[in-house]
């Protein structure tokens, strides 16, 4: 008899067949730099492109991740719509619950939803800083994955404190609980209790693949098994300025990224670098424009009418 495990998204070879590596979606990036009344016309453009996913960042003090989600899904039929990541200092874990079961049942099949730590400056200027930011979030997706599941939850954390909480209306079924965030400690933690793994923009394919194994050895240690999907940010842009303007914001986010964690060019060069991804382990990748894309709707259509079906046909 011969057996696999899958272990985030590819199977590791236990007797002599392998898997196949699912098709790997495409998303783009509608940047919170961007004003909110321009969201209806990208998240139009990415449905009408072809594209699987639409996804946004809840970033302080600009849009707010649920709110925008909910318009996205509104305006569209078939578009998935993620928010990676709601920072979970800001966010009672119970309205937190209330807010995604509400969006869940509304467009069922269509929402994805990642927590994580929060920008620990942007945190102590909302007066929301903890002590540990990794109790805070294993005690949070804990409780969430509870609430969404339909429980009643009593927990006494250090952090997260619910007495005999159950949604009314839980979703059924539960939307994957994604997170993610910097560090060997977090990615353990992701590993153990998340559904999946968000992995941030800047992050080359090599760094993506060491991050994975690790994830992979936690959640062996912890029994873990089934699906993990893996969603990789991965900066893009196209066009004579492209590669100055990636060059550009990544020197602006003090990343410490190259040339080989972001994709520039036409067609044929992204859809390179974002096979070079599929091969490091990710499920999908979600190309985020530059902040200073000159035309955020022609990027997405770019992507969607031009990338996606040389990636699809890869």
């Amino acid at each position: 008899m011969h057996t696999k495990r899958r272990v985030c998204g590819w199977s590791e070879q236990v007797g002599p067949e392998w898997d196949a590596r699912p098709v790997t979606d495409l998303g783009v990036v509608f940047r919170p730099e961007l004003p909110p009344e321009q969201l209806r016309a990208v998240a139009s453009a990415a449905e009408e492109a072809g594209l699987a996913e639409l996804w946004l960042w809840e970033d302080c003090f600009k849009e707010g991740g649920i709110a925008a989600a909910a318009a996205a899904l509104a305006w569209t039929d078939r578009l998935r719509v993620g928010i990676g990541l709601l920072p979970v200092p800001l966010r009672n874990v119970a309205l937190c619950a209330m807010e995604i079961a509400t969006v869940a049942r509304l467009f069922p099949g269509r929402f994805e939803v990642g927590v994580g730590h929060g920008v620990q400056d942007w945190m102590g200027q909302a007066g929301a800083r903890v002590g540990s930011p990794l109790t805070l979030l294993g005690e949070y997706l804990t409780a969430l994955h509870g609430l969404l599941g339909g429980e009643t939850v009593t927990v006494a954390g250090r952090y997260v404190r619910l007495t005999d909480v159950r949604l009314d209306w839980p979703p059924t079924p539960a939307p994957r609980l994604f997170s993610g965030g910097y560090g060997r400690r977090t990615f353990e933690l992701i590993g153990r209790v998340a559904d999946g793994a968000i992995i941030t923009g800047g992050t080359s394919p090599a760094d993506l693949q060491e991050t994975l194994r690790l994830i992979d050895q936690t959640r062996v240690a912890a029994g873990r098994a089934g699906d993990y999907p893996v969603i990789a940010y991965v900066m893009a842009a196209t066009g004579a300025d492209a590669d100055d303007r990636v060059r550009r914001a990544i020197a602006l986010s003090g990343l410490k990224a190259g040339d080989e964690a972001a994709a520039t060019g036409d067609a044929t060069a992204i859809a390179a670098v974002v096979r070079r991804y599929v091969a490091a382990g990710a499920h999908t990748v979600v190309l985020e424009p530059t902040v200073d894309e000159p035309d955020v709707v022609g990027f997405v259509r770019f992507i969607g009418r031009e990338v996606e079906p040389l990636v699809r046909g890869a």
